[in-house]
C-alpha cells in the first residue's frame, strides 16, 4: 500500500489511508470477510473502520473533504467505477420525471445499458464523429425532442465539449444537464473545463485519470434539490461490501497535486506535431496516428515496455495522469518520435481520418448477423465498438462506413461481437 501511496504529503493528509495505515500496526485476528484473513488494509466494515453504507467517521471526513475539492453540494464515493454513478445519474434524471435524453451516439457503452435498463429513450445528437464535440446547434436540434441532455466530456480522444454553451441551452430550454467525465476527473484543476461547474450532476472516473486504484469513482450533484435523491440513488448501484483501499485511493487522487511541469510538456509535445498527434484540449491525452500501420507499431512499442491505452486501428492513445514522471513521458516522446520517423504517414492523412461523420439511417425491422468484414454499407441494429474505451462505433440506425469495419478489425477487443460477426437490419426494411 506504501507503494501506491507515495506522495507522503497527499498520503498524511487523508482520513481513510490514515485509519488504514494505523490499523495495520495493531494486533489483529481475522474471524470477519474478507476470506483471505490478511486484514491489515484490505478490511470490512468494523468498530473502527467506518461504514460507506452510512458514514459517520473517516469516510464522511474523507467525501466532505472531496466535496470542497470539486465544489459539489453533495458527492459519493463508488468503488465500481463510474459505471455505476452514470446508472444513478440516469436515475435522478428519471426521478425528475425525465423520459427522453439527449446523447451523443458516441457515448460510452454504460450509458446506452442505463437507458435500456432504465427504460428511457435516447435521443441521439447527429453530425458527430468520435474525434469531435457536438456543436451548439445540434446540441438544440436533439435537446428540442429531449427531456435532459447527457454530455460525455472529455471523450476519449481528449476533445471537451463547451460546457458554458450546453448550459446555456440547457436553461433556455428549462431541462436537465448531466456529464459522464469519466475520463476527466483532473479536470478539476481547471474550472472552465470541469463539468461540476456547469452540469447538474457529473460522474467521475477517478481511476482513469488520477493516481486511483481501479473501480475508483466519484458521482456528485451540484443542485441541492438532488442532493437527497444522489443519496437515495447511488446505493441502488454500489456494491455493499466496498473496497477500503479503492476508498482510501480515491480520496488520495483528489488531494494529489497538480502537475503543471508535466502539463507543460504534453501540451507542447501535442503542438509541435500536428500531423500525427490528435489536437487536444485535455491534455492527459497523447493519441498518435499511424493509420494502417497503428497495430505493428503497437506491438513494436510494447516490446519496449511501452503500453498505450488502447489501439483502435488508426489511433494509438496514451493516457497520461497528475502521477506521470517527467522521465516516464520523455521516455514516451523518445519512442513515438522514433515510431514517427518509421512509420511515416502521408501528409493529410490523420485530418481526413477524422472528417467525415456517421450518418443516421430510418430502418427498422428484421435483422441479421453478418462478418464483420462484410459490413461496409449496411446499417447496424444494435451497439457495437471497440474495449478498452468501450466506445460505441456504431448505434442502432447507423450506417457502417469502410473507417469503422477497418477499426474493428484491427482492434484486440471488441463488444457487440459474437464470433466475428454483428447485427445489421436485412436490406430492404424501411421505417
Amino acid at each position: 500500500m506504501k507503494e501506491f501511496f507515495q506522495h507522503a504529503p497527499t498520503a498524511n493528509a487523508c482520513h481513510v489511508y490514515g485509519m488504514l495505515k494505523k490499523a495495520s500496526k495493531r494486533r489483529h485476528l481475522s474471524f470477519h470477510t474478507p476470506g483471505h484473513k490478511r486484514p491489515n488494509w484490505d478490511i470490512t466494515e468494523l468498530s473502527f473502520s467506518d461504514c460507506l453504507a452510512d458514514p459517520q467517521g473517516v469516510i464522511l471526513q474523507a467525501q466532505r473533504d472531496v466535496e470542497g475539492i470539486v465544489k459539489s453540494k453533495a458527492s459519493e464515493f463508488l468503488t465500481d467505477g463510474s459505471t455505476s454513478g452514470v446508472y444513478t445519474l440516469l436515475y435522478l434524471l428519471k426521478s425528475k420525471g425525465v423520459e427522453k435524453v439527449a446523447v451523443s451516439p458516441f457515448s460510452h457503452i454504460s450509458v446506452f445499458r442505463g437507458l435500456a435498463l432504465l427504460g428511457l429513450q435516447p435521443v441521439m445528437i447527429e453530425g458527430q464523429t468520435p474525434f469531435s464535440q457536438p456543436t451548439e446547434t445540434q446540441i438544440a436540434t436533439a435537446l428540442a425532442k429531449a427531456d435532459a441532455l447527457f454530455l460525455t466530456s472529455p471523450n476519449y480522444y481528449g476533445k471537451t465539449a463547451d460546457l458554458s454553451s450546453a448550459r446555456r441551452l440547457v436553461d433556455k430550454q428549462n431541462k436537465y444537464f448531466v456529464v459522464d467525465q469519466a475520463h476527466g476527473a483532473h479536470l478539476h484543476h481547471k474550472p472552465w473545463q470541469y463539468a461540476g461547474n456547469y452540469a447538474d450532476g457529473w460522474v467521475d472516473g477517478a481511476h482513469k485519470s488520477l493516481p486511483c486504484m481501479t473501480q475508483g469513482a466519484l458521482v456528485s450533484v451540484a443542485r441541492e434539490d438532488w442532493v437527497d435523491g444522489l443519496r437515495a440513488i447511488a446505493p441502488l448501484f454500489r456494491t455493499t461490501s466496498p473496497s477500503y483501499p479503492i476508498l482510501a485511493s480515491i480520496e488520495y487522487a483528489y488531494k494529489y497535486p497538480r502537475n503543471t511541469a508535466l502539463e507543460g510538456l504534453a501540451a507542447t509535445f501535442i503542438r509541435e506535431n500536428p500531423h500525427r498527434l490528435l489536437p487536444a484540449e485535455d491534455w492527459t491525452k497523447i493519441c498518435a496516428y499511424f493509420g494502417s500501420q497503428c497495430e505493428s507499431v503497437q506491438k513494436a512499442l510494447e516490446k519496449k515496455g511501452i503500453y498505450a491505452e488502447f489501439c483502435d486501428g488508426a489511433f494509438l492513445t496514451f493516457y497520461l495522469s497528475p502521477a506521470t514522471k517527467i522521465g516516464e513521458f520523455n521516455r514516451l516522446k523518445k519512442m513515438l518520435s522514433w515510431a514517427f520517423s518509421l512509420y511515416p504517414v502521408k501528409e493529410g492523412e490523420m485530418e481526413g481520418a477524422i472528417a467525415a461523420p456517421a450518418t443516421i439511417t430510418p430502418i427498422s425491422g428484421k435483422t441479421e448477423w453478418i462478418l464483420i468484414e462484410n459490413a461496409v454499407g449496411r446499417v447496424a441494429s444494435s451497439s457495437f465498438g471497440i474495449f478498452p474505451p468501450c466506445l460505441p462505433l456504431a448505434t442502432d440506425g447507423r450506417r457502417i462506413d469502410e473507417q469503422i469495419v477497418a477499426r474493428m478489425q484491427g482492434a484486440a477487443h471488441t463488444f457487440g461481437v459474437e464470433r466475428g460477426r454483428i447485427q445489421v437490419y436485412e436490406e430492404g426494411e424501411k421505417r
